[in-house]
């Protein structure tokens, strides 16, 4: 659950900081997701979409760790 303080009223402020966690936290995209229906092919094809991001992803903090 995000938690975010009104400080000296600035509501403008705590609004820009919720999102900013929310988007950070990938709650904005899941809520995006789950607003429509998901055929399960799609949902097997997003699946496998992630998980190859994620690799390569970690491929490249591994390579880039290799060349300090």
């Amino acid at each position: 659950m995000a938690n975010v303080e009104v400080n000296d009223g600035n509501i403008e402020k705590a609004i820009k900081a919720l999102k900013r966690m929310l988007q950070r936290e990938g709650i904005l995209k899941e809520i995006k997701r789950r607003s429509f229906y998901e055929k399960p092919s799609e949902r097997e094809r997003r699946k496998q979409r992630e998980a190859r991001k994620r690799r390569l992803r970690a491929e490249r903090r591994k390579q880039a760790s290799g060349r300090d």
